[in-house]
C-alpha cells in the first residue's frame, strides 16, 4: 500500500515531466513552484526598470547576470525563474536549459501586485532548501529591500538565518558579490495595498 508521501513523490515527478513539455503562450512566464505551475503575466515597467538597475551594478567581468534562466532546486518538484540570477562567470555551465541552484551566488526577486506571498514565502524556503546563498527580494510594494543570506535546513522547513531590511533610499551593502546596491533610483507601484511582509 502506498503512503501519502510516496504518493506526493510521483505526482511532482509527473508534474515536473508535463512542465518541461508545457508550451506557455508568448509573454508568459512559467515556474514550477513545489509541484504546482504557476504562470504570471509580462512584469510592470517599474518592475523590469528595477531588474536593469540591479543588473547594471553587478560587474560583468566578475560575474554573469542571467535573466529569465530556470534554476533546478536538489530534491525539490521546484524550477523558478529568478528575475535574475548571478553566479560566478567561471562557474556559468556552457549550455542547458537549467541551471543548478549550487551554481548561483544570488538570485533577485522584484515583488509584483500578485507576487507578494509566493517571493516572500514560498521562493524564500525554496532557494534555501536550494542552498543558494543570497536571496535578495526587492519590493517596490513597501519599497524595501529584503536581503536573506546563510539557507539552513531541508524542503518545506528551509529558511535563511540572516535577514536585513533596507528602505529604498539607502545603500544595500551585499558582501557575498563584494559590492554596495544603490537603491535611490528603484521605483514604486503608486496606489497598491500594503502588506506586512516579511
Amino acid at each position: 500500500m502506498w503512503r501519502a508521501t510516496e504518493m506526493t513523490a510521483v505526482d511532482e515527478r509527473g508534474m515536473t515531466k508535463y512542465f518541461e513539455e508545457l508550451e506557455p503562450p508568448e509573454g508568459v512566464k512559467v515556474e514550477l513552484l513545489r509541484g504546482e505551475i504557476v504562470m504570471m503575466a509580462s512584469p510592470d515597467l517599474v518592475h523590469n526598470m528595477i531588474v536593469e538597475d540591479v543588473l547594471d551594478q553587478i560587474p560583468r567581468k566578475r560575474w554573469s547576470r542571467l535573466q529569465t534562466q530556470d534554476v533546478d532546486i536538489l530534491d525539490e518538484a521546484s524550477e523558478p525563474v529568478p528575475d535574475l540570477v548571478v553566479l560566478e562567470r567561471e562557474a556559468r555551465p556552457a549550455s542547458g536549459r537549467l541551471l543548478p541552484s549550487s551554481l548561483s551566488t544570488m538570485v533577485v526577486e522584484v515583488v509584483s501586485k500578485t507576487s507578494v506571498q509566493r517571493d516572500y514565502e514560498i521562493k524564500r524556503s525554496i532557494y534555501a532548501a536550494g542552498k543558494v546563498p543570497v536571496y535578495l527580494i526587492v519590493d517596490p510594494v513597501m519599497a524595501q529591500c529584503v536581503l536573506l543570506t546563510r539557507p539552513v535546513g531541508r524542503g518545506d522547513n528551509a529558511d535563511y538565518q540572516r535577514q536585513q531590511v533596507t528602505k529604498f533610499g539607502a545603500p544595500l551593502p551585499v558582501e557575498e558579490l563584494g559590492l554596495e546596491l544603490d537603491t535611490t533610483e528603484f521605483g514604486t507601484f503608486p496606489n497598491v495595498r500594503p502588506h506586512r511582509y516579511p
